[in-house]
């Protein structure tokens, strides 16, 4: 027998289709939100299953931007890495991205990195380093990761004075290379805990034998972190002022040319 449905039914069904149809159209929002707000969304979906372990704790997209390669984009991991992949994500390659100038090869990564290195630096306040100033005129300057028992570091301190003769400002920061609990780690805080902050280093680095004085304010910690991050692996790492990174000693008149200031 057929049954026929009453108005009541009818506005039923009718209610029901409404409500599937508006959560449809929210959900179709939403995405389209995403998407729009995200234009990457799909590519940083794909680069991150790829990379990841499965787990659903793996690697994440952090950032991704256009560059002057067409088609190429340069993708930041969560972990620091960074990749170029077409705008699909269906290729990727790890390594440096080079651009053919009139003058010859520019490496556009390290450009990156060098950009990435002075806002680190930036973000530390020049009170918490040991600086040896120029007593002239200030023409440029260099931030050293430093330990007191290196030798080229050792080396490279002596060279202070003719650094600051050529203008060059020297600010240290601390690495000690032994680790934040190493006996380099107390004797850089003794140097950062001195009165006299300068000469209790330049003794430090010449062996002079000094007591202990962890004063508990000394940065030696928060130093060796943001040299880790920036990617020091020994002393002294020299950080030029607009971000290239020196890894080993260097004489004061090579600093200078380097520099551009010979």
């Amino acid at each position: 027998m057929t049954r026929w449905i009453d108005s009541g039914d009818r506005i039923e069904v009718f209610r029901n289709l409404t409500l599937a149809l508006g959560l449809l159209l929210a959900s179709l929002a939403a995405v389209a939100e995403t998407y729009s707000s995200n234009p990457y969304k799909s590519l940083e979906d794909k680069i991150a299953a790829a990379l990841g372990d499965g787990s659903g704790a793996g690697i994440t997209v952090q950032d991704v931007r256009k560059t002057e390669a067409q088609g190429l984009l340069e993708v930041t991991l969560d972990n620091g890495l960074v990749l170029y992949a077409t705008e699909s994500g269906d290729h990727f390659v790890v390594g440096d991205l080079y651009a053919i100038r009139k003058d010859g090869l520019v490496n556009l990564a390290e450009q990156k990195r060098e950009r990435e290195r002075v806002a680190m630096i930036d973000g530390v306040d020049v009170a918490q380093m040991i600086v040896f100033t120029p007593e002239g005129e200030v023409r440029d300057y260099i931030t050293v990761f430093t330990d007191v028992t290196c030798f080229y570091c050792q080396k490279l301190h002596r060279e202070v004075e003719d650094l600051n003769n050529l203008g060059i400002e020297v600010r240290y920061l601390a690495y000690p290379r032994g680790g934040p609990d190493s006996d380099g780690a107390r004797k850089l805080a003794t140097a950062w805990c001195a009165n006299d902050q300068q000469e209790t280093l330049t003794q430090l680095k010449a062996g002079v034998a000094l007591p202990v004085n962890d004063c508990g304010e000394a940065p030696v910690i928060e130093q060796y972190q943001l040299g880790a991050a920036m990617g020091v692996r020994g002393t002294p790492a020299i950080v030029t002022s607009d971000g290239q990174m020196i890894p080993g000693y260097k004489p004061a008149s090579e600093l200078a040319q380097i520099l551009g200031l010979q």
